[in-house]
C-alpha cells in the first residue's frame, strides 16, 4: 500500500523526490494559482514539505496534510513547529479541515496515490472558501506498469479530460489545465525500464 511505502522511504524521499520533478512544479503551480501573502493554504499529500515550504517562503501559512506520519515528521524537523503551519495526519477522501476554510488547496503528485480521485475532489472543495483555488500537478496518462509495483501507484497518470470532467462534476466553477513545463523522469529497480512522463497543471476555482 502506499501508506507503508512512504512510511518506509521518507527518510530518503527528498533526494529520490528530486530524480522525479524540480523546483519549476512548485513554482508554475504557485504562478498558476497566484497565491498571495497571508492566506492559507493546505497542501494535501503533503510528503516531506516540498510545496508547504514553498508556501511558507511566499508568506503563506499552510495546512500540511498526509496519512504517513513519519513523512509529517521530516517536514517537522526542516520547518519546525511554528504557527506558520499545521501539521494533520489524513487521507485526500477525508481531509481532516472543516469547511471552507483555506484559499487555496495544492496536489502535488499526490492523485495517482489516491484510490478514489473524483472523492478526493470532493473533499477538495468541501473544504476551500468561496472563489478558493485547486491545483492539482500529476502525471498525464502513460504505460509504466512498474509504477504499480514498485512506487505502489494506484493510477497511471490521468487523461487530461477526465480530470476536467472531474473537476466540472465536484463543482468546480472555472477550469484550466496545461502542461507544467517538465517531465517525470523515473528508473525501474532493474535498470530495464526507463519512464519519462508528461505533468499537468490543473486549476479549479471554486
Amino acid at each position: 500500500m502506499s501508506k507503508e511505502y512512504f512510511d518506509k522511504i521518507a527518510n530518503e524521499w527528498d533526494n529520490i523526490r528530486k530524480g522525479y520533478f524540480t523546483q519549476i512544479i512548485r513554482e508554475n503551480a504557485f504562478s498558476f494559482a497566484g497565491v498571495k501573502p497571508g492566506k492559507l493554504a493546505a497542501d494535501i499529500g503533503a510528503g516531506t514539505g516540498f510545496i508547504t515550504e514553498g508556501l511558507v517562503n511566499l508568506g503563506l501559512r499552510v495546512i500540511a496534510v498526509d496519512q504517513s506520519e513519519p513523512m509529517l515528521e521530516i517536514i517537522k524537523q526542516k520547518l519546525g513547529n511554528g504557527t506558520r503551519i499545521d501539521y494533520r495526519i489524513g487521507m485526500a477522501e477525508k481531509l481532516p479541515i472543516d469547511d471552507s476554510t483555506v484559499d487555496y488547496a495544492f496536489a502535488n503528485m499526490s492523485l495517482h496515490h489516491v484510490q478514489d480521485p473524483l472523492d478526493a475532489l470532493h473533499e477538495v472543495i468541501r473544504i476551500l472558501k468561496p472563489d478558493g483555488k485547486l491545483v492539482v500537478t500529476d502525471l498525464d496518462k502513460h504505460n509504466f506498469e512498474f509504477l504499480k509495483h514498485e512506487h505502489h501507484d494506484v493510477w497511471l497518470g490521468f487523461n487530461r479530460h477526465d480530470v476536467i470532467k472531474w473537476y466540472q462534476k465536484v463543482g468546480f466553477n472555472v477550469i484550466f489545465i496545461d502542461d507544467a513545463e517538465e517531465d517525470c523522469c523515473a528508473q525501474s529497480s532493474c535498470g530495464c525500464h526507463q519512464a519519462k512522463i508528461g505533468i499537468f497543471l490543473a486549476l479549479g476555482i471554486k
